[in-house]
Order: C-alpha cells, then structure tokens, then sequence
C-alpha cells in the first residue's frame, strides 16, 4: 500500500512537472493558468476525491457481500458434515440390537453373554468409527456392566454426570445434544480438541430406565478445516456461536465459553443470516453470520470497517490506481493541452493585430489579415471599427484646432474694439464737460461702466457683486432715459457678494421688468426690486416689479418655448431672453436650478433665479438664509 502510494505520488509529480514544462512552452498567460486551477483543476480533484470515496464505499460493500457468500457457503459445508454425523448418530441409534445389549444386566446372564454383548458392542462402535467425520465413539453405561471401566470406548455413566452438558443430553430425552469445542484424554490417543453429539439411551423394556448415553466425537480440525480455509481480511474473526450467545469454537481457544457482546448479539438474533453493524470500542464492527442448521449454532465473521476497507483496496488496488491515473489524465492533462493549444493560437492572432496597429497605426486596416471565424471575428471587426473611430476622432481635432486658432485670432481682433470703444465714449465724456453738458457726460460714463461690466474681460463667470453692479448701471442709464418713472432698489445678503454666476443674467430680466412691466403701467410710478438671499446652500435671486403682470398661462409659457416661438398673448408681455436665461442657468448648474415666475395681472410680476452658492476657496464668509 505504501510502495503503490509512493509510486503515484512518483507520476503525480513526473505529471506537474511536465504540466509545467506545457505552461512556458505555450506561454499561458498567468490569469488563464489561474482560471484552469479554479475552474478544472479544483473541481476535478474534488471530484477525484468524491469519486475514490464513493469506489472505496462501493469496493467495501461488495466485500462484505462476497464475505456474506463465503459465509454462508461455509455454513452450509458445514451444516452438511454435522447432518451426516448425526444421519450416523441416528443410524447407531436406531439398532436394535444396542438397546438389546445395553438390557442385559451382570446378573441377569452369564458371563459368557456379556463377553458376547461387549464383541457385538465393539463391532457396533469399529463400524461407526470407520467414517471419515467420526473421530471416537464413546457409550456410558451403568457401572454394574461388566465392560463400563473399559475406557477406551465404554464409560460409566456416573463419570459423564460431572460435565456441564450431562443435564441438556438428560432433557433432550433421547434428542442430539452438540457440545462446544473442548479438550478431552483417550487413552489410547492422548488429549485432543473435540466437538461431540451425544443422546441418551433408555431401556426399552422399561423406559423409564437410562440404559445409556451415546456420544460420538468429532475432531476439532474438521470446523477448523473448513473456517480457516475462508480467504478474509487480516484481522477477521470467524467462530461459531450458540443460540445464547456463547462462543463454542474460536481460533482464540481462550474465548471458547464467554458470551459474545450484546450488541453482536441482538444482530444475530434478527434471523437466519444477514448482516450488521455495530460499534465496539469507538470504532464499528461489521457482523457476517449464517446458521447451521443441525446444531442452530451461528457461523460470525466479524472485522471492523478499517481492516474490510484494507481487504477492499488490497483485492482492487491496481485496477483502481489504475483508474484514478486515468481520470487525472482525462479532467487534468487533457483539458491543460487543449486549452494551452487554444490560448497559444488566441495569443498568436492577438499579437498579430497588435502588430498591425503598430506598424499601421491608424492608416489601415484589420481586414488584411487572413479571415478567421468565431469570437475572433467580432473582436476583429470591433477593433477595425475602433480605429475607424480614433481616425475620425483624430480629423475631428484637427479640425477643432483649426477652428479654435480662428476662435484666438478673433477674440484678438475683439479685444481691439472695447479699447477703441472705451477711448470713444471717453473722448466723449471729456468733450461734454468742457462743453459743461453735465447730464451727457453722466450718460456717456454710466454707457462706458455699462460696456466694462457686460464684457468683463472676456469671462463667462463673473460674482454677485458685479452683476447686481452692471443691473444697476443699465437701470441708471434707463433712469436717465425715463426720468421720473421708475424707482430701483438693490439688496445683497452680507457674504453673498463673491458667489460665483454666468454673467448677463440679471439684466436680461430687469430689461424686461422695465420695459414690458413698469413701461406698460400707465399712470403709477414703478419700482423694481433686486435681492439676493441664500436659501439652504442654494443662491436664490429676485428680480420684483410692480407692472402690469401677466396670467399663468404665459408665465409658464415664457421659460419652456424658444424666443420665435413665443406668442404675444395681448397682455402686454413676451419671452424677451426668458426662455435663453433658463436655459443657461440649468446648462451652468443642473435641471434641479433656473427660473420660475410669479405673476398677477394688474399687479406685477417676480421672477426668482435658484443658482449653486458656489464661494471662491479664499472667501470664509457666509451669507444668512433666507
């Protein structure tokens, strides 16, 4: 068992090297060596292992099973060779001629006549004697009998009367009684281990009367013979047991006469053969037996599951290594070269269109290589459409550089018209006070404040504070353009002055405030009033006017439909750059920000502005909640 362990350790380990020396020649990547463990490797060994388990159960069984046979076969060897001694028990029994002789009294014949008696008794005995099977007969007899202190084959029958089966054969009332296994002096043989038949003989003349005990002796090598013969594992019991329990033949001779365990004992008494297991001394026991019919006796072969399991590898261990090589060959090698030689030809046309990409770059194409099938295919044509991608991606900048180096040369050519601008209206506002035209050189600085504001240096983003500034500015300019007619108030929370927000958001929003609220409300001087407050880390800004209002319908209608689409609904109010505002705070901050509007006709109108509180990194100030 050792050497043919130690030898498929020897072709395991012969196997994993070559498994190794199959991974560098294919140049398995690691993560495919990896999964085959996982996915082949592990599973097989679990499978492997479930299987042996399952073989050795199986092989244990069928052991036990052919154990049962053997078993029963013996016992039946057996049960013949007993039949046939008591078939000669029973023909000696029934000679009339011995009940005759063992009648005849000392003093009821001559001498001569019982010197005839013992020659016919001797006859009786030489003839039953010359069977095979028959070791000795012995006949006890009254000790008044002339030949009972013969001893060789005549005994009285007050010297069996000691021994522990005299009361059975007495109660058997002329029925066999079989004896264990036991050791008895002959004096003209010495000592010998024996079984015996035994039966009682009664008078026939008066039968009440024992004239007699029959026994015929068997020598133990005929059970022992036979038992010994049985091809079990090493380690097995066999013996023979009585109907209670007690062992009368064991190779142990020291455990002929005590009593077999319990729990041996109830498998025993479940019937005529079959077989059990039990537990004795933490381990179990599997329990063989059959009956013999003559004597009720039962055959046991008894051996713990270890040495069955032993017996079990011992009878099939070749054919069974055998086929556990097999089978690591078929779930291991078999599947580790196929899929090295699948991984090794992935590998190949995967390095062959990287070599393409390479060399080519994006100028060609993967329909060059020679057309393959499968999975390969699809990946093939998903990279050629990759690269078709890069390529377009690729003109797609260049082209957006190109039109970006534009962008540059013209934002340059702007920035030359503010300057030119500014200096004009500058130029301007010198001319109106030497002239002493106050009221034109107002105009003129709030239009160039106006200008600086709006552009802001070319920044989309711009703070709170320059917005509400640069609203302001327009609302001064209209002021002077409409004097005496609308009033305009400024709020900012203290904090809120940094926040960051698109420019022109504001002003679009005054501007109509202006001139399609308070320019339309005839009669009443307007007031429009710009806040701005934090609510809940959002800004929230408020554009409010006393004008004429508007009903619901075009409020909502001002903030979801494009400036050409808007229609003037007779109320005196249109988009006028709503709709562009909205759209521009919900690209800037998200679709949960822009603008809603509240407005009442007659009344007026307010429009809020919900943006990010978004303060530079510097700025540590924090604005109250509205």
């Amino acid at each position: 068992m050792r050497n043919a362990a130690a030898f498929v350790w020897r072709r395991l380990a012969a196997a994993a090297g070559a498994g190794l020396r199959l991974v560098r020649r294919f140049a398995m990547p690691r993560q495919w060596l990896i999964a085959y463990l996982l996915l082949i490797v592990l599973p097989a060994a679990v499978f492997l292992y479930g299987y042996y388990e399952r073989s050795a159960k199986i092989l244990k069984d069928e052991v036990v099973r052919t154990m049962q046979q053997t078993v029963k076969q013996a016992g039946s060897n057996l049960s013949y060779r007993l039949e046939h001694l008591e078939d000669i028990s029973n023909a000696a029994f029934m000679n009339a001629n011995l009940h005759t002789y063992l009648s005849v009294g000392a003093d009821d014949q001559s001498i001569a006549v019982q010197l005839q008696v013992v020659k016919d008794l001797r006859n009786l005995v030489d003839t039953v004697q010359t069977n095979s099977d028959v070791y000795h007969v012995r006949l006890f007899v009254d000790k008044s009998k002339l030949y009972a202190a013969e001893r060789i084959n005549f005994f009285t029958l007050d010297s069996l009367k000691d021994r522990p089966w005299y009361v059975p054969i007495i109660a058997a009332n002329g029925g066999i009684v079989w004896t264990g296994d036991y050791t008895e002096h002959f004096l003209d043989a010495g000592d010998a281990r024996i079984f015996s038949l035994a039966r009682m003989l009664r008078d026939p003349n008066r039968y009440d009367k024992i004239s007699g005990v029959l026994m015929i002796d068997v020598k133990e090598s005929m059970v022992s013979g036979i038992l010994s013969a049985l091809q079990f594992a090493p380690g097995t019991q066999v013996y023979l047991a009585d109907p209670n329990g007690t062992i009368v033949y064991h190779p142990d001779r020291s455990r002929i006469g005590t009593s077999v365990d319990p729990a041996v004992l109830a498998v025993l008494g479940r019937g005529s053969e079959g077989i059990g297991a039990v537990k004795l001394n933490d381990e179990v026991n599997d329990v063989m037996y059959a009956t013999l019919d003559p004597t009720g006796w039962k055959l046991v072969a008894q051996g713990t599951e270890s040495q069955l399991s032993r017996r079990a590898v011992q009878l099939t261990q070749r054919s069974e290594w055998t086929s556990l090589l097999e089978y690591i060959a078929l779930f291991l090698a078999l599947p580790f070269v196929l899929m090295a030689i699948i991984v090794r030809g992935m590998n190949r046309r995967v390095k062959q269109v990287i070599t393409v990409i390479r060399r080519e770059g994006t100028e060609t194409s993967l329909s060059e290589l020679p057309p393959v099938n499968g999975d390969f295919r699809l990946l093939e044509r998903s990279v050629d459409h990759l690269i078709l991608r890069v390529r377009t991606l690729v003109e797609e900048k260049y082209k957006a550089q190109l039109l970006e180096r534009e962008a540059q040369l013209q934002a340059l050519q702007a920035q030359i018209n503010p300057h030119f601008l500014y200096n004009t209206l500058d130029t301007i506002n010198w001319i109106a006070i030497g002239k002493g035209a106050t009221d034109i050189s107002q105009m003129i600085d709030s239009l160039a404040k106006y200008f600086r504001l709006s552009l802001s240096k070319g920044r989309s983003i711009v703070s709170v504070e320059d917005e509400f500034r640069l609203a302001q500015v327009y609302l001064e300019i209209q002021r002077s353009r409409f004097p005496d007619t609308f009033d305009f108030e400024l709020d900012i929370r203290p904090g809120l002055e940094a926040c960051a927000m698109p420019k022109l958001i504001l002003q679009p929003i005054v501007e109509n405030a202006l001139l399609h609220g308070i320019r339309k409300a005839k009669g009443r001087r307007g007031v429009i009033a710009i806040a701005a407050r934090e609510e809940r880390g959002d800004l929230v800004l408020t554009v409010a006017d006393n004008g004429i209002g508007m009903d619901e319908g075009l409020a909502a209608r001002l903030l979801t439909e494009a400036p050409s689409e808007a229609k003037d609904d007779g109320a005196g109010g249109s988009s006028y750059g709503l709709f562009n505002v909205n759209e521009r705070v919900k690209l800037y901050a998200g679709d949960a920000y822009g603008l809603s509007i509240a407005s009442e006709l007659g009344a007026g109108t307010t429009v809020l502005v919900r943006l990010k509180a978004e303060r530079p990194p510097h700025d540590s100030k924090q604005g109250d909640s509205g």
